[in-house]
């Protein structure tokens, strides 16, 4: 290639390395043609020009700063901003359909020579309309959470939002129950061929309200509450047990605020204790029944001999019943101390075991006998004979 061509347009460096190769490399001795020389030359020439663009591209542009960014709400769609940074709204505040399910007119008047309390459901007013023709078929629930047991209804008002009731209700109570109980008002929807629909409530702790008068008012139905455990009442007693004899003492001291199980608001209490060995009834014994009261007190011993290799296969179950001389016995509540129990049970158990010889008291919650008997477990197709002192 001509020098002339070379010195036209090209770097120095170019330049040189051209010069090197067609004047000083090894190369041009050998016994290859020129062509392929100058077509290597090119070809590095090539490939040396590109790799200098590259070098200088990186190199000597300027990294443009990227713009800060930012978010705008407001691009975003509005539900979706609400979703992201708060909570909904019916979280924050009852729905429209809860403010809207009308309101009750009552009064309240206790009895203080009586022992008892007369209940007036007087009308409702704007009823929530649950039928599809906008009306309802109202009625009225009334009991007290002292004896869920009995409940009164009024009549079934057809196709109205605004019935007027003017029914009575009385019920039996002691004044010492009365600030542990609340009045419940539930106002329901009839239906002849389906489930009663509630429109609401009212709940009236009786603690709150000054019974020396009698009150007449009206207040704005809430949703109902889920619904409530029945309050069956407390029993106390001792527990003792002695590794060395293998002697389980069990002492029923009393019971109190137990569920009233007769029609004149009292009960016939008596209470069983059954040792279960292995989820099989094994001995019982039984106290005497206490007349007309809530809160008997009993205080009577038992002793059962319970080996030490058996004590931790062994359940304890308490039991209380309303006693009735014309019908079956009915049972209020129960309940059951072992190594299956659970929460205070459990705990009394153990501080028992862990204390040998010293009587450990305390005292206990009623529970459903259903319930009681589930956790059990009992294998009622297999009977021992039953062993008594």
């Amino acid at each position: 290639m001509p020098l002339s061509l070379l010195d036209q347009g090209v770097p120095n460096d170019l330049r040189y390395f051209f010069y090197f190769l067609t004047f000083c490399s090894p190369l041009n001795t050998a016994p290859v043609p020129k062509w392929a020389l100058i077509a290597v030359a090119v070809a590095v020439a090539v490939l040396l020009l590109l790799f200098l663009v590259c070098v200088v591209k990186c190199c000597c542009s300027k990294k443009k700063p990227k713009k800060k960014e930012k978010v705008n709400l407001l691009s975003v769609s509005s539900s979706t901003t609400a979703g992201l940074v708060q909570p909904e709204m019916e979280d924050l505040e009852p729905s429209p359909e809860d403010k809207k399910r009308g309101k009750l007119q009552y009064s309240l008047e206790y009895s203080l020579r009586a022992q008892e309390m007369k209940v007036g459901v007087k009308q409702a007013a704007d009823l929530k309309a649950m039928d599809s023709g906008g009306t309802s078929d109202p009625y009225v629930i009334v009991y007290l959470t002292s004896d869920m047991k009995k409940k009164y209804e009024t009549k079934v008002y057809r196709k109205t939002l605004n019935p007027i009731f003017n029914e009575s209700f009385t019920f039996q109570v002691p004044q010492a129950e009365v600030p542990e109980s609340t009045l419940v008002m539930q106002v329901y929807d009839f239906n002849r061929f389906a489930k009663h629909d509630i429109i609401g409530e009212v709940r009236l702790p009786l603690a709150s309200v000054n019974l020396q008068r009698a009150i007449e008012q009206w207040s704005d139905l809430a949703a109902a509450s889920k619904v409530e455990q029945e309050q069956l009442g407390e029993v106390c007693f001792s527990l003792r047990y002695v590794p060395s004899t293998g002697k389980l003492t069990v002492v029923v001291v009393e019971a109190k605020k137990l569920k009233r199980m007769d029609s004149h608001g009292l009960s016939d209490p008596f209470v069983k204790v059954h040792l279960i060995l292995n989820r099989k009834k094994w001995k019982k014994r039984k106290t005497s029944v206490k007349k007309n009261t809530l809160s008997p007190y009993f205080n009577e011993v038992f002793v059962f001999e319970v080996p030490f290799n058996q004590i931790q296969n062994v359940d304890l179950v308490i039991s209380v019943w309303d006693h009735d001389k014309m019908t079956k016995n009915e049972q209020i509540g129960k309940l059951f101390l072992g190594c299956r129990a659970t929460g205070n049970q459990l705990r009394h158990w153990s501080d028992m075991l862990s204390n040998p010889r010293r009587p450990i008291a305390q005292w206990h919650s009623l529970q459903a006998v259903d319930v009681v008997d589930k956790a059990l477990g009992l294998k009622t197709h297999l009977r021992l004979p039953l062993h008594t002192r």
